[in-house]
């Protein structure tokens, strides 16, 4: 059991008025059942991560806690897209594409997106913070700690978590609230490396933290 310092200490770090979730590439061409890459869908689900992100995304709109959604797509004419790695040439190739305006960027169910939520989109890159407007959003919200949730463990959430510290943020990891390929390969990530930069914790060590529901206008 933690200890009633460290409880503060968490307590303080995920404080709802400093703390933004984000949710990276939630997106139904991503995670959904008519995935592009659905051996990742299939981890994100199986493993409860997809479940756990609702959770979060939930409790946060609840308490209060901003929460944004970091969606990846592409113009039909691949405009400004990267073609300088073989992950962005094969994803050219795939039978699902992230064509802006399609089912397929929209955040995928269970996750609830709120009127209050912010989602941007990106047409390049490997980061839902670099080259985006991620960063002046969270410094204009008076963000402070960051909660990275969702996929894929192999690239863009240690980009996320990566760029978040090099900017200044602390990062939060639950780590029962992001997926990769193979589902071995996300603890071990985590473990050694995520581990030594991010706080790594779990959904129900959030939760247990937005415990006060959100103050209704005029109560």
């Amino acid at each position: 059991m933690a200890s009633r310092e460290s409880q503060k200490r968490l307590a303080a770090l995920l404080a709802p008025d400093t703390t933004v979730v984000l949710t990276v590439e939630c997106q139904q061409g991503v995670v959904g059942p008519d995935s592009a890459l659905p051996e990742l869908a299939a981890a994100a689900r199986s493993s409860g991560a997809l479940d756990n992100i609702a959770r979060l995304v939930a409790a946060a709109h609840e308490s209060g806690v901003q929460v944004m959604h970091a969606v990846a797509e592409s113009r039909p004419d691949g405009r400004g897209a990267n073609r300088n790695a073989r992950l962005f040439r094969a994803a050219a190739r795939l039978p699902v594409q992230q064509h802006t305006g399609t089912t397929a960027v929209r955040v995928a169910a269970p996750i609830q997106v709120a009127e209050e939520d912010l989602v941007v989109r990106r047409l390049h890159g490997l980061s839902p913070l670099a080259g985006t407007d991620v960063d002046a959003l969270l410094r204009n919200l008076g963000c402070r700690t960051l909660v990275v949730t969702g996929v894929s463990a192999n690239v863009a959430i240690p980009n996320a978590v990566f760029d978040a510290v090099n900017l200044g943020y602390t990062a939060v990891v639950p780590a029962d609230a992001i997926a990769g390929v193979p589902a071995e390969y996300t603890p071990a990530m985590i473990r050694n490396t995520l581990a030594l930069v991010a706080t790594v914790i779990t959904t129900d060590d959030i939760l247990g933290r937005w415990k006060e529901p959100r103050r209704r206008a005029g109560t």
